[in-house]
């Protein structure tokens, strides 16, 4: 049984072509490769041999039931009984080394010569921390490998050679060569013949040959000639490029009249090494102790520096966790080095800072070593400190993280002096509200930004009514006193992201950086009349303030900072001049916009209030029989003044005045009131579709509004499919799916309409109970005419089906949608080619009737 990685490293890079001779690797597991040669006991020795000379390996090991028994090198073929030809076949387990010498894949290449001298072997089995293998190790692979060139180059082959040698002539029989080399501990031996020119070698690896090829015969019959020599004045360095370049682990040693001196072994070079390698350890060991000394007294000294120093000092380990703190962090944060070591730093987070802050921090201590600069941190009391901070990062030996030292200082006073000196350049001293200066910079910035992303925005100007008669019968303190509570009201009036400021006197600008249609400052601008009307108490006193306000949009308007507040002061002006307590826009057309949308919004409150509305159904087909499976209630409005108001005007207009919840809560009870009336006429039950807003998700009481209409109207709940948009789950997802697992509980039905008009998350979408999707119309128009709309169409509803939900397709007007639906298995389909939406009265014409062709 063979691997497919060769047995070494020396093997390896001979297969490869490579050099392995590479100085840096320094432990076995990094040099031996993760083939080994492994054979059954049962296994033949001529059988063992041949794998073992065809991949080129000086051993293998004899494994059964998964576990090594036992191992056959080159050496144990030495035991043989070479005179029979028979003895090559008995089994390997009787010939094998019964102990398998292991060693651990971390062990330093140097320790793993070590033990190849004190076990007497030279192979060992190199193994994983938990036992399982990973390749065999060669005393041919420490040698390549041990990265002590500069000793090799400065001894001679002399001092190393095995001087005594065996000798044997050609016509010895194999047997008895052998039988020779077993008991003398011989490795190789060197052949002579009267018949030869050259001289030959004989190894163990040649008698593993021979057992190999089934021979047996005389020595000469094995040997290799001519011998490789070597001089033996020589470096080792030279003879183990020999080695290399050969592939041999054996060479003669001649003199300078051509003779045999001895021979030279990789056994004989690892030896030396051995010897340097201790002689090194000694003088490191020496080098070390006197590091240590000089060591411990520096770290004393550190640890006084550090105790005694005035700033904090904190070591973490690479897990995040506090190893250490000094006094002065204690002193600090308050927190003892028992409340803090062993925890994560965050417990002093002040919440103050993003998660990209911190994000930041780590990719720069990752990237350059360090970080430092400005943070808030919370003391143990919860007050908030702020500090400069440094932190370092520390490397171990092998270059991998160890630990971080964070040194930080405390500038909160320093942070509040600045604090102190910006607002008085930036802020109002009386009202705290941004003065002239910073509102400049805000307008200007929103201007830039507003021009960027084709932003609308708006600059309100206001003053009070009369100010200066409070000053004059009053006093001050009062006036100041009237100042500051105006800007309470004014900060109470605006939304997060608009700005507040006060020019000076009885003088403010508001400014809305982001800005939808003018009706939104002329109903801010009505806010702020109305709030700063209201009574104050001044003292004992209670008096009224009324105010001003003008206001000016841009783009429309002007287009810089000095331009926008001009037209607003002059707005304010004429907003005075018509009567005071009131609000104008500059622009006149925008003013007759303004008053139109706010007469709107109010006939749609009146109307809420009134329940001037209607519902009318269009009807849903079921795709198979061809007849009415259920019907969806659209609400319509049609007001006295204004007339038919399209419910693209007064949907939008009723999410923006917060209304949807009410009117939504009016459609559901309405049309679960007509379906149990229909059910109660003797008409067959069908579902009764309503379509749900966002805000009715965001409201938070859905469901309970849901179950408490089913219960007054007496509708079961599984006739009741509401419908949702997928902009609610796109823009709600966790709170829509909690919703969403709550009404379907109550038992409706959940469709998702408009689906493909935006990016939903299908991972979100399989989890949330949806029991049908909607195609919207906007697909199904172009059905007939583009090949990619039909695809997309077809994709959806294969989509819905492997979803384990309903197909249904909106707005179909012609028969030529129709078939391509069918084609691709939509299950229900909706639109004018059926029925417009028709009062209750019509719709119960249509309940017996087939509208659609069946199948």
């Amino acid at each position: 049984m063979m691997s497919s990685f060769p047995n070494n490293v020396a093997e390896a890079a001979s297969l490869r072509g490579e050099s392995s001779e590479d100085g840096t690797v320094r432990k076995v597991g990094q040099i031996v490769s993760g083939r080994l040669l492994e054979c059954r006991p049962e296994t033949s020795v001529a059988e063992a041999a041949r794998l073992m000379r065809l991949h080129r390996c000086s051993s293998i090991v004899v494994v059964e039931n998964g576990h090594a028994i036992g191992i056959w090198t080159e050496r144990d073929a030495l035991k043989l009984d070479f005179s029979d030809v028979a003895a090559y076949d008995q089994p390997i387990g009787e010939s094998m080394t019964r102990k398998v010498k292991s060693i651990e894949g971390d062990t330093l290449i140097s320790d793993a010569g070590l033990r190849f001298k004190q076990e007497k072997v030279r192979h060992l089995l190199v193994v994983k921390p938990d036992g399982s293998p990973m390749g065999m190790l060669s005393q041919t692979d420490v040698v390549l490998n041990h990265g002590v060139e500069h000793y090799l180059t400065f001894r001679d082959v002399r001092s190393v050679m095995s001087k005594s040698m065996v000798l044997l002539y050609a016509h010895t029989p194999l047997s008895q060569a052998a039988r020779r080399m077993h008991d003398e501990g011989a490795e190789a031996a060197i052949v002579v013949s009267d018949e030869w020119e050259d001289d030959g070698i004989v190894t163990e690896r040649d008698i593993v040959r021979m057992i190999a090829e089934r021979r047996t015969g005389t020595v000469g019959d094995a040997a290799t000639r001519p011998v490789v020599s070597v001089h033996p004045n020589s470096t080792l360095l030279a003879a183990r490029n020999l080695f290399s370049q050969h592939g041999f682990r054996h060479l003669a040693v001649r003199d300078e009249s051509g003779s045999i001196m001895g021979l030279l072994c990789f056994s004989d070079i690892l030896s030396i090494l051995q010897y340097e390698y201790v002689a090194q350890l000694n003088a490191a060991l020496r080098e070390r102790d006197e590091a240590l000394i000089r060591s411990r007294r520096d770290l004393h000294l550190a640890r006084q520096v550090i105790e005694a120093s005035l700033d904090g000092v904190m070591i973490v380990n690479e897990k995040g966790k506090i190893e250490y703190v000094n006094p002065a962090f204690t002193k600090l944060t308050g927190y003892g080095p028992e409340e803090v070591i062993g925890k994560n730093p965050r417990l002093l987070q002040s919440g103050q800072h993003s998660v990209e802050f911190y994000d930041q921090m780590w990719r720069s201590l990752h990237e350059t070593g360090y970080w430092k600069g400005e943070i808030w941190n919370r003391r143990k009391d919860g007050s908030i400190i702020a500090e400069w901070l440094t932190i370092n990062t520390i490397r171990g030996e092998d270059g991998g993280i160890s630990k971080y030292a964070g040194l930080f200082s405390d500038i909160t006073e320093k942070k509040q002096d600045e604090e102190r000196v910006r607002n008085l350049a930036y802020f109002d001293a009386l009202t705290q509200l941004p003065n002239r200066r910073l509102l400049t910079d805000r307008l200007s910035l929103a201007i830039a930004t507003a021009h960027r992303h084709n932003y609308r925005m708006a600059v309100m100007f206001l003053d009070l009514d009369l100010f200066k008669r409070i000053n004059d019968t009053l006093g001050h303190d009062a006036g100041d006193q009237v100042l500051v509570e105006v800007s309470k009201r004014l900060q109470d009036c605006v939304r997060e992201g608009d700005t507040v400021a006060r020019l000076g006197g009885d003088e403010f600008v508001v400014l809305l950086p982001e800005l939808e249609d003018p009706a939104d400052a002329a109903r801010l601008a009505r806010r702020i009349i109305e709030s700063i009307q209201e009574p104050m108490r001044l003292g004992e006193r209670e008096m009224a303030v009324t105010t001003s306000v003008g206001i000016a949009l841009y783009p429309e308007d002007a287009q810089d900072s000095d331009g926008l507040l001009k037209c607003a002061d002059h707005a304010m002006y004429q907003a005075k001049e018509i009567g005071r307590n009131r609000f104008q826009l500059h622009s006149a057309a925008a003013n007759k916009l303004s008053s139109e949308r706010l007469m709107a919004e109010g006939r749609l409150r009146q109307a809420i209030d009134d329940g001037s509305f209607h519902l009318v159904y269009q009807v849903k087909v079921d795709m198979t029989q061809g007849t009415v499976c259920g019907t969806e209630a659209l609400v319509r409005w049609t007001d006295p003044e204004l007339g038919v108001v399209p419910p693209a005007q007064f949907i939008p207009m009723a999410e923006r005045l917060q209304l949807m919840s009410r009117l939504g809560e009016w459609v559901l009870r309405t049309a679960c009131r007509q379906n149990r009336v229909w059910m109660d006429r003797g008409l067959p039950p069908i579902r009764m579709a309503v379509n749900l807003s966002p805000q009715q998700f965001l409201d938070g009481d859905l469901p309970e509004t849901v179950s408490r209409v089913l219960e007054e109207t007496g509708m079961p709940p599984e006739l009741l499919e509401l419908e949702l948009t997928e902009a609610a789950i796109i823009d709600h997802p966790t709170e829509v799916g909690r919703i969403l697992a709550r009404l379907h509980a109550t038992g409706v039905r959940l469709a998702l309409d408009d689906f493909g008009t935006r990016q939903s998350s299908l991972s979100s979408l399989r989890y949330m109970p949806i029991d049908a999707l909607k195609v919207d119309n906007s697909f199904v128009d172009c059905l007939g005419r583009a090949f990619e709309e039909r695809d997309i169409v077809v994709a959806i509803i294969r989509l819905a089906h492997a979803l384990g939900m309903k197909a249904v397709a909106e707005g179909v007007e012609h028969m030529h949608q129709v078939q391509v639906l069918r084609d691709a298995g939509c299950d229900e389909i909706q639109g004018y080619l059926i029925s417009r939406a028709v009062s209750p009265e019509d719709m119960e014409s249509m309940f017996e009737r087939r509208l659609l062709p069946a199948e």
